[in-house]
């Protein structure tokens, strides 16, 4: 299955909308820290309802630590700086799809650690700043579903 990767998220809700997502498709969820809420906050938990215990959550220190334990993944981050679309991309199982926090997406140091190839973004009118981050992981995660024919998934 697919692995889902949120740097340094911000609104618990939309981490507990990504949880339910991870729940819901069999993808393990990665949270880089430092997060900006506790994992205990009622609405994270609200948003997540009781699918929490249904899954995987890895939480890693820092982006180096989750990036070393890693660097033989294919990670692709989505940024609104790509300039591939997402559905271009190729999807193979295992591959490690990395999201950035609401407020300022992925920062460049981050982005510099990827081939180019691997940076990827979903198309929106000009002018527009971005998607809501769970929305844009349900997007993504999906495509990656549907080229592998929703395997496992009913």
């Amino acid at each position: 299955m697919f692995q889902i990767a949120l740097y340094q998220p911000e609104i618990p809700p939309n981490t507990g909308n990504i949880i339910r997502l991870c729940a819901n498709t069999g993808c393990i969820l990665h949270l880089i820290h430092p997060l900006g809420f506790s994992m205990e906050t009622k609405q994270l938990r609200r948003a997540g309802l009781d699918y929490r215990d249904l899954m995987q959550v890895r939480e890693h220190e820092s982006w180096e630590s989750f990036y070393q334990e890693h660097q033989t993944s294919r990670i692709f981050a989505f940024s609104t700086k790509a300039t591939l679309n997402y559905s271009d991309a190729k999807f193979q199982e295992n591959d490690v799809l990395l999201f950035g926090p609401e407020t300022r997406g992925i920062p460049e140091p981050v982005m510099d650690t990827l081939p180019s190839e691997q940076l990827l973004r979903l198309p929106m009118l000009a002018g527009s700043r971005s998607l809501n981050l769970s929305n844009t992981v349900a997007i993504a995660t999906y495509e990656a579903l549907r080229q592998h024919n929703f395997s496992g998934l009913r």
